[in-house]
């Protein structure tokens, strides 16, 4: 069985192809996630698909800074 941040990965893997589509589960995910499984995402975000969605993934995470702390 797949951990939720497993899912979320093939998820927006799924749904790269669509920027907007893209970000709303982005969105979405963070939502779902617990601070040190959101930083897991965060890294893994930025190597996959840091070139092409940087501008949103910026937006994104940067909405959960307070989080981290």
């Amino acid at each position: 069985m797949l951990s939720m941040l497993e899912y979320i990965k093939t998820i927006l893997q799924k749904v790269s192809f669509d920027k907007s589509l893209f970000e709303k589960e982005l969105a979405k995910a963070i939502k779902m996630l617990i601070p040190k499984e959101i930083k897991q995402l965060k890294r893994w975000c930025y190597a996959q698909f840091g070139k092409v969605y940087r501008v949103v993934l910026n937006h994104c995470f940067s909405r959960v800074r307070v989080r981290f702390t």
